[in-house]
């Protein structure tokens, strides 16, 4: 009877909407807009005056008139979903993806339990994904990917038995694959991928008979691949790449129909299994940057089928197989940085649709067969770092499709196709480092899109083309320590030359005054040439020159008044040139300079006052000149000269202001070969001298105390001072260890014998002194192509500066801690008021073979400089730690300024930019103009450091690498870099690159715009600052809503706004998932250079698909 009685109200309730107004499915869809904002194409046409939803945009029903269909995707709605979804209880499918829903999944939707497809994807919900979808029981189509869901995913989520299809990837979800995978019989497509999901991948997956695809990429997973997915006959695509698994390689049963397999980036060890030549379908096979040993098995010839082959960053041993030239369907041969060994095989030529050869970094040898230089579908061709030999083919002029072709350290021969460029459009050639002679192609740029041309150190003879100067898309010419003569080109007014060396030829002529149509150029080595004339004065057209070498010609006349135009030089060297007339007062505009270097030249007149001006200045060589007068006493205004002051072969006279004693940080002072008198007393507090030389001049009295070191070490730095002398005590060895100088006062008990045995002696050390003078002056100038900054020196004993150091930090003392890192302790070490170190710590107790690549390390670090990256000035070996000594930095970290010093300093748009910039210069440098490139590692807001002009220097370079190496003995899985920082392919591998540093960068370029960190705890859970920026500039957004408010305060409606939007498009192509989609740093600080000019354009974020091979 109640049966009865339900039924009929049931019956009642459903005819009542016909005569009283909207159906209960329309009331609810009405309800659900409360909180949802529908763009007016919908809202017109969802009216509570309808009887039924049934005419409404986006909804289906069935012939009851019950909504069975919920499609409203890509259909710009936001807001959040109600809970009155729940009420649609005939709901068969919704559809709301592509949309900007925000807040949480209802739970309510486990209440439509007839639904069978289900899409929330690329919207903004968040929060955990609702166990009661469990009740779901009919759904086969299950996709939330591309939100910002958290927690685990749940059991039972796993159990409904019709799903076919799920899509959870590119969400923060963590905790393990449920072990309830297997019980989807059904499913087909599996996508977990981009989520934080840990622990093993489950035994049970190989209960999913039906699995096609299954994607678990960018994930933190561990343990082996189980061996039953070999069991899953029809699984076509596996991408398991950038997560943390480890074992051996298990697929390539006689049953396999993979299509795709992705292992990349994790940790698999052992060889590539022979049977994996049973996957005849396989297209794709990458498993780059494992520990994958052994040889390449032959069987891959069996793969006919194959279109990439990515193997590269492994241990690979022996030879390249013949057979891989089976595989004629295969673009892309990826196997750099392995042992690969012996040659290239020829039969490598067969593969006619080969547009990528990826050889590079391994041990080849012998000749590149010419069958390879025939394929005319190639297009990159990077076979650098080898030991391959002979000459290149004229076939190689044929190949039209060429873009990129890098052959650099190796030992080609023979003369470079002079047809190279005629038929083609290239991009890049590097070639830096063999042995090629002969001429450069005339026709290199030809075609107009030619951006790097680098043939440095090799025997190249002949002209410049004149087709260089009119190359205006080049922007990188390095052609140095060559034979090549000649005169320079003229240069096209619309050049895009941004880095020009062409250093250590023979070249002749004038410096050519369209050099200044060059606006982009900053950094100009054109040293240890023939170059003859003055500098014209166009140069003053160069407004972003940060370098000028001309250095070691023969150039003659006045400095232009215009080069004062050239605000932005930090290094100038002119030195051993015959440059003559006074030193311009027109220099003061250099404000940023720090590096003078004009000695060797006939300059005349004295000393300007105005050099004091120069705050910057870290290195001062005035000598081997003309210069006469007193020094001046404004020069003691330097306080942060620290390289060298060189006033040494000049006519100076007078005594040594005693404001030079304020040079704190000096630690080379050569005043030798002048006619200075009086005394020395008042240098005794450059308490920063490493080496010292004030020989052959007219000094008296006695010797600083603390220079007696210097003449223990280098004594002929003193001679030629007839009355300067010692102030000692009777029997004080540093009486009887020297004849230079003699002791102060008068000598009792002296012999005539004794006299003339004295200045016999010393005589004949004059003699030797001068002669060793002359021929070191004649080494360096004649022996230029080796001139090289010297670094900082090695010390395994005791060190003069070593004791100061920890002097001034009580041996180590924890107060003077700065920081605490991974690898060890930061100390602030004052040495005076003026000369202030940092001081690194680095451990590596028990850690063998540690201490030689440290030197080599730390040695080839040393020799950097360049105005964005901190000076390395010492470093000390010791038996289970190394310390480093840096400049220390006023303002401390990027990261102080950004997020800890409270209240927050007021950071103008002008100094983020500056930051930005400089950062991306010192890191450009250290990629592009160091050989071999250095890759930072590390890069983040605390390894940017910031001088009192809130100048950006990068410290850590170089030795990141090393730390890398120490914590990876220590931690066998220890990750990498910093949190936050890591770009998504080396989040679990210790292997860096030039594109990880690039996205690092991009992350702190956001960080400047938004003055959020990385990992900001004003996130979403699992959310790091890519993410949130990405999802915020969605559509048409405005970049206003994630820029810093201060920021945008100041800048709004001003052209500096534009400038802001530019940086940020760039930072969002900076941290690009791909890496082949960043670009590279060199791009990078053109673009940050022409900010100003280009139109702004946020890139879209697409946060669908896979990783693309």
């Amino acid at each position: 009877m109640g049966y009865l009685l339900g039924h009929c109200l049931s019956l009642l309730l459903a005819l009542i909407p016909l005569s009283l107004g909207l159906t209960s499915d329309g009331i609810a869809l009405l309800a659900l807009t409360k909180s949802l904002i529908l763009p007016h194409s919908i809202n017109s046409t969802w009216k509570s005056s309808d009887p039924t939803p049934c005419k409404w945009v986006g909804i289906s029903c069935d012939r009851r008139r019950h909504v069975v269909s919920l499609d409203l995707a890509e259909r710009g709605i936001s807001g959040r979903l109600r809970p009155e979804i729940g009420l649609l209880r005939n709901l068969r499918r919704i559809d709301l993806g592509i949309n900007a829903l925000s807040g949480l999944i209802p739970p309510d939707l486990g209440n439509c339990t007839l639904v069978e497809h289900l899409d929330l994807s690329i919207n903004f919900l968040s929060g955990e994904i609702p166990e009661i979808l469990q009740n779901l029981k009919r759904l086969s189509y299950l996709s939330l990917y591309g939100n910002f869901l958290t927690g685990k995913i749940p059991d039972p989520l796993f159990q409904i038995k019709y799903l076919e299809t799920v899509y959870l990837n590119q969400n923060n979800l963590t905790g393990s694959i449920p072990c309830t995978i297997g019980n989807m019989s059904r499913v087909k497509d599996l996508w977990l991928s981009d989520n934080l999901l840990s622990g093993v991948l489950p035994d049970s997956i190989g209960n999913c008979a039906k699995l096609e695809q299954l994607y678990l990429f960018d994930n933190q997973l561990t343990g082996l691949l189980p061996e039953t997915l070999n069991s899953i006959r029809g699984l076509k695509f596996l991408d398991v790449h950038t997560n943390n698994l480890g074992g051996r390689i298990s697929f390539g049963s006689s049953s396999c129909e993979l299509e795709e397999l992705n292992l990349s980036f994790n940790r698999l060890e052992g060889e590539i299994p022979a049977g994996l030549g049973n996957c005849s379908g396989l297209t794709i096979f990458s498993a780059v940057s494992n520990r994958l040993s052994g040889q390449i098995p032959s069987s891959v010839g069996s793969l006919t089928k194959l279109t990439k082959l990515y193997l590269s960053e492994n241990s690979l041993s022996g030879s390249i197989p013949t057979e891989i030239g089976k595989c004629q369907s295969l673009t892309a041969l990826e196997l750099y940085e392995n042992q690969l060994e012996g040659a290239i095989p020829r039969e490598l030529g067969e593969l006619n649709n080969l547009t990528k050869l990826f050889l590079f970094d391994n041990h080849l040898t012998g000749e590149v067969p010419i069958e390879i230089w025939r394929i005319q579908s190639l297009e990159h061709v990077l076979i650098y770092d080898n030991n391959l030999s002979g000459e290149l083919p004229l076939e190689i002029t044929e190949l039209r499709n060429l873009r990129n072709i890098s052959l650099f350290n190796n030992q080609f021969t023979g003369v470079i196709p002079q047809g190279l460029g005629i038929n083609s459009s290239l991009v890049q050639i590097e070639f830096t480092n063999n042995s090629f002679v002969g001429g450069i192609p005339p026709n290199i740029c030809i075609g107009k899109e030619l951006r790097v041309l680098n043939l440095g150190l090799n025997m190249l003879n002949g002209s410049m083309p004149v087709g260089l100067g009119n190359c205006s898309t080049l922007w990188r010419l390095n052609l140095h320590n060559n034979n090549l003569t000649g005169s320079i080109p003229e240069f096209v007014e619309s050049s895009s030359l941004s880095y020009m060396d062409l250093s250590f030829n023979n070249l002749n002529g004038h410096v050519p005054p369209s050099l200044g149509n060059c606006g982009d150029l900053t950094m100009i080595n054109w040293s240890g040439n023939k170059l003859v004339g003055p500098i014209p004065q166009e140069i003053g057209r160069l407004a972003n020159l940060q370098v000028l070498n001309l250095s070691h010609n023969n150039l003659y006349g006045m400095l232009p008044l215009e080069i004062s135009h050239c605000s932005k030089l930090y290094l100038l060297d002119l030195s051993f040139n015959s440059l003559n007339g006074s030193i311009l007062p027109g220099l003061t505009n250099l404000t940023v300079l720090s590096r003078l270097i004009l000695q060797g030249n006939q300059f005349s007149g004295g000393i300007p006052s105005f050099l004091s001006q120069f705050d910057r200045l870290l290195e001062l060589q005035l000598g081997g000149n003309k210069l006469g007068g007193n020094i001046p006493s404004s020069l003691g205004a330097l306080r942060n000269l620290e390289i060298a002051l060189n006033l040494s072969e000049n006519r100076l006279a007078g005594q040594v202001p005693s404001e030079l004693g304020n040079l704190k940080r000096l630690q080379s002072l050569d005043l030798s070969l002048n006619n200075l008198t009086g005394s020395l007393k008042s240098l005794d507090d450059l308490n920063s001298l490493l080496e010292v030389n004030v020989s052959f001049n007219q000094f008296k009295g006695p010797l600083p105390e603390k220079w007696l070191k210097f003449l223990n070490f280098s004594p002929s730095s003193f001679m030629g001072n007839p009355d300067l002398c010692i102030s000692c005590q009777a029997g004080d060895l540093s009486c009887t260890n020297t004849s230079i100088l003699k002791p102060c006062g008068p000598s009792s008990n002296s012999k005539g014998l004794r006299k003339i045995m004295t200045a016999m002696i010393t005589l004949g050390l004059l003699l030797v002194g001068i002669l060793v003078f002359l021929l070191f002056r004649f080494v360096l100038f004649k022996c230029k192509q080796t001139a090289k900054e010297e670094g900082p020196t090695l010390h395994e004993g005791p060190s003069f500066l070593l004791d100061k150091v920890m002097e001034a930090t009580e041996n180590l003392n924890e107060k003077y801690a700065l920081g605490k890192g991974a690898h060890g302790t930061v100390y602030k070490a004052s040495l005076s008021p003026e000369k202030v170190y940092a001081v690194k710590k680095i451990d590596f107790a028990g850690q063998k073979g540690t201490s030689t690549s440290m030197v080599r390390e730390i040695q080839t670090a040393g020799q950097i400089r360049h105005r964005n990256l901190v000076k390395l000035a010492d470093f000390w070996l010791r038996s289970d730690y190394g310390l480093i000594l840096y400049d220390h930095m006023e303002n401390g970290s990027l990261h102080d300024i950004l997020h800890e010093i409270k209240p927050a300093p007021v950071l103008e748009w002008k100094v983020r930019y500056r930051i930005a910039l400089g950062t991306a210069q010192g890191l450009a440098y250290l990629h592009n103009d160091c050989n071999p490139a250095i890759i930072h590692r590390d890069i983040k807001p605390k390894n940017i450091l910031l001088d009192s002009e809130m100048e950006p220097h990068i410290s850590d370079f170089g030795i990141a690498k090393l730390m890398d190496q120490l914590s990876s003995s220590l931690h066998s899985t220890a990750i990498m870099g910093t949190v936050g920082y890591i770009s998504p392919e080396t989040a679990f591998t210790t292997r860096k690159s030039k594109e990880s540093d690039v996205y690092s960068y991009g992350v702190v370029l956001l960080e400047l715009i938004t003055r959020k960190k990385a990992l900001d705890p004003s996130f979403p859970e699992n959310t790091d600052i890519v993410r949130w920026v990405s999802s915020r500039l969605t559509g048409g957004d405005k970049f206003e809503v994630v820029a810093d408010p201060d920021l945008m305060h100041e800048v709004v409606g001003s052209m500096e706004m534009e400038e802001v939007c530019k940086v940020l498009s760039l930072a969002m192509r900076c941290t690009a998932k791909e890496a082949s989609e960043r670009p590279l740093m060199w791009d990078v600080v053109k673009e940050l250079m022409d900010v100003k000019s280009k139109a702004c354009i946020l890139p879209k974020q697409g946060k669908c698909g896979s990783v693309v091979l």
